[in-house]
């Protein structure tokens, strides 16, 4: 059997017709709940009822779901359900909203949809932790068939370890059967660290109630009583369990729903159960507790739930007309292959931040976590290369990353004349953490992050078309530039983004990010009215490209490092230049280079560079945007795709891996995956159509 993951809007009648002839691919993991760095749940497997579906870290996140055909109970979902049969899978399909399932069991097809509608430029769906899971049913062999389906969810879902205390509760909400369960303790944003699960706030789980008695039925209770029931009859325990609080792991309690679909002929019935997470305070800024933005004006878990299920109809279909449309795009961008990596990208992307509301409430915060790297929180080196994403589908929320960055770094404590690398470890900003924090010079990343810092803030001043964003910060952002002036040709022994390679002096791609950057800043000045320094850094920047050129030469290529022929790296911090249209680097040279880079591909990838095999996955879209042919972007790209369907590393996409193995090197499930979107970010009438102003 093959499993089609084909980024598309589902249909009855079938899929759209430029993706139906897209060649059968395999995701490494399949996003099912994915919404910040905490409520983020995926299934490692191609089947999703091979095994438990787990938080992204790798941790169980128990959920089981089976449907009961007359009288047989099928499983569809988890790991285990003692003696349910086990319903076939028949295909999963990704979209940048959705995952669909269709399964077959006992005469019927069931298709199980997880929708987190993360609509980039609806700040309140963004911020919204709610997922629809919607079952629907239809008899495929001619018959008539009863047809219930259970859904359950675990206590590991509301704890770090499974031996902490959870308790829970039924809330009681106009129209809605909710469940709801958290931890005993709620030490809320007590612990920062990179490999942990959340253990305050709760998770709900809730049903609109239905107009007839019995069509929604809910308990919490042991699993294998709750689960048990459902296989033997049908039926749920009598009780919700009272022997509470208790460890998540004592007998593994529940929130257990059953919805009853009725009688099922050859038209689908459906139903549609809710999971959400109020976890009520979200990050701590600067000692500041600050709250989701969905609870910036005073709103709580009742109201949200109230308002998901009233617009839920209108929300599902406005997540298909927008999968519809940005697959659409992507495809015309990039290929229908290309659209489909990006669909995988989209929703961990965004599940890899925290949208937040400053103190006074009013201003979007979005903070990143760099998952399984080191913990970090709005790391400036992680949020660049997700900016393609932000850039093209909302530039509020790559402001929302910066603005802490720039408030921190525009501050007293903030020392150095270059930017900062990071604000703490999440979930708490408190200030820079990474290479000694804000004391220590040693082992920060100067050329890197300033040079970021600028090419962002360039951006924003493109598609915004003015500058009024970056001149609020212009001081600390005017000492950036003066600093690369001075250091950034030819950068010394110091860190870039790719830190996992080493300090590195004289980094030709390094030089380049700072010699587009001062570009990048003169075009600032520019549209500021600061002529005068808009024409000194400009000519500062010819100037040094006439010296890049010269030292990197190598012959049918530029170097790794200025100094030592026969290296060679990816010189993906050029494709700026196109992007900003800055007209710096002659075309010759970004044509070399992809010409040589073609030589060098592996079977799954263009390394890094000379030293080793690995490479990175967003660092090769940039790279493959530099070509000016279509095709030379493809036989850049390619390798991705394949990559992706055949990596034995199941977990949610890596952006680190061997070129040769196609084995994780380390990193996965980052926000920096967005970077892929940068071919359609090439496309300026495309960026101009996603890319509109923000309300809120």
């Amino acid at each position: 059997m093959k499993f089609a993951f084909v980024i598309a809007c589902v249909l009855v009648c079938g899929l759209p017709s430029v993706l139906r002839a897209a060649e059968p691919f395999r995701a490494p993991a399949v996003p099912l709940v994915t919404h910040d760095p905490y409520f983020s749940v995926w299934s490692f497997n191609d089947k999703l009822n091979e095994d438990w579906p787990k938080h992204w870290t790798g941790v169980v996140n128990g959920m089981c779901g089976m449907v009961r055909v007359e009288g047989k109970a099928y499983r569809f979902m988890g790991g285990a359900a003692k003696d349910a049969l086990l319903a076939a899978q028949k295909s999963v399909i990704i979209t940048p909203t959705r995952t669909i399932y269709v399964f077959e069991a006992g005469g019927i097809e069931l298709t199980v949809s997880f929708c987190s509608p993360l609509i980039a430029s609806d700040l309140e769906l963004v911020s919204r932790p709610v997922t629809y899971m919607t079952f629907s049913a239809r008899a495929i062999d001619g018959g008539a068939h009863g047809v219930q389906v259970y859904l359950d969810a675990s206590g590991e879902w509301v704890v770090d370890k499974p031996d902490q205390q959870v308790a829970w509760d039924r809330p009681k909400i106009d129209g809605l059967t909710v469940l709801r369960m958290g931890s005993k303790d709620q030490p809320v944003l007590a612990r920062k660290g990179d490999n942990l699960r959340i253990e305050w706030g709760h998770l709900y789980l809730a049903a609109a109630d239905g107009a007839a008695p019995g069509v929604v039925r809910a308990i919490i209770a042991a699993d294998e009583d709750a689960r048990g029931n459902f296989v033997r009859d049908g039926s749920l325990p009598a009780k919700d369990d009272a022997r509470q609080p208790r460890p998540a792991r004592d007998q593994w309690p529940v929130l257990a729903m059953v919805q009853n679909l009725g009688i099922v002929k050859q038209e689908a019935a459906s139903r549609r159960m809710m999971i959400a997470y109020d976890d009520e305070y979200s990050i701590e800024y600067m000692t500041h507790k600050l709250r989701p933005w969905w609870r910036r004006n005073g709103a709580d878990a009742a109201s949200l739930l109230k308002t998901a299920d009233k617009e839920a109809d209108a929300v599902l279909a406005r997540a298909k007309a927008f999968d519809e449309e940005l697959t659409a795009d992507l495809t015309t961008a990039g290929g229908p292959e290309y659209a489909q990596l990006c669909a995988l990208a989209y929703r961990q992307c965004l599940a890899a931040h925290k949208l937040v509301a400053s103190e006074d409430g009013k201003t979007p915060m979005l903070f990143s976590k760099e998952n399984f790297s080191n913990g970090c929180i709005d790391t400036v080196d992680v949020t660049y290369p997700s900016a393609p994403f932000f850039l093209l589908l909302n530039p509020t929320l790559l402001k929302g990353q910066l603005t802490p960055i720039l408030d921190y770094a525009s501050g007293e404590r903030w020392k150095f004349p270059f930017a900062p690398h990071d604000l703490g470890t999440y979930p708490k900003a408190n200030g820079q953490v990474y290479g000694g924090g804000e004391k220590n010079e040693k082992n920060q990343m100067p050329v890197e992050e300033s040079g970021n810092m600028l090419i962002m803030l360039g951006a924003l001043a493109k598609i915004e078309g003015n500058a009024d964003y970056a001149n609020k910060y212009w001081p600390a952002i005017s000492k950036w530039a003066a600093y690369l002036r001075d250091k950034g040709l030819d950068p010394e022994n110091q860190l870039c983004t790719d830190d996992f390679a080493g300090h590195l002096a004289h980094n030709t791609n390094l030089s380049l990010k700072a010699i587009v950057a001062m570009a990048a800043y003169a075009d600032l000045c520019e549209r500021l009215g600061k002529k005068d320094d808009a024409v000194s850094y400009r000519k500062s920047a010819e100037e040094m490209v006439a010296k890049w050129a010269k030292l990197a030469e190598d012959g049918d290529h530029y170097k790794l490092i200025f100094d030592k022929e026969g290296t060679w790296s990816q010189k993906y911090n050029l494709v700026w230049d196109r992007l900003l249209d800055l007209k710096l680097f002659p075309p010759a040279i970004a044509a070399k280079e992809v010409a040589y880079y073609k030589t060098k591909l592996n079977a799954f990838g263009l390394p890094l560079d000379n030293r080793k095999a690995y490479t990175k996955l967003d660092w090769i879209f940039w790279t493959a945007t530099l070509a000016e042919k279509e095709e030379d972007f493809r036989t850049i790209a390619a390798p991705c795709y394949q990559w992706a369907s055949h990596t034995p590393s199941r977990v949610p996409m890596t952006d680190w891996y061997d070129t040769t193995t196609g084995k994780m090197s380390g990193f996965q499930a980052r926000s920096v995956v967005g970077g892929i979107f940068i071919k359609a970010l090439a496309d300026q009438k495309m960026w101009a159509k996603w890319a509109q102003p923000v309300k809120h």
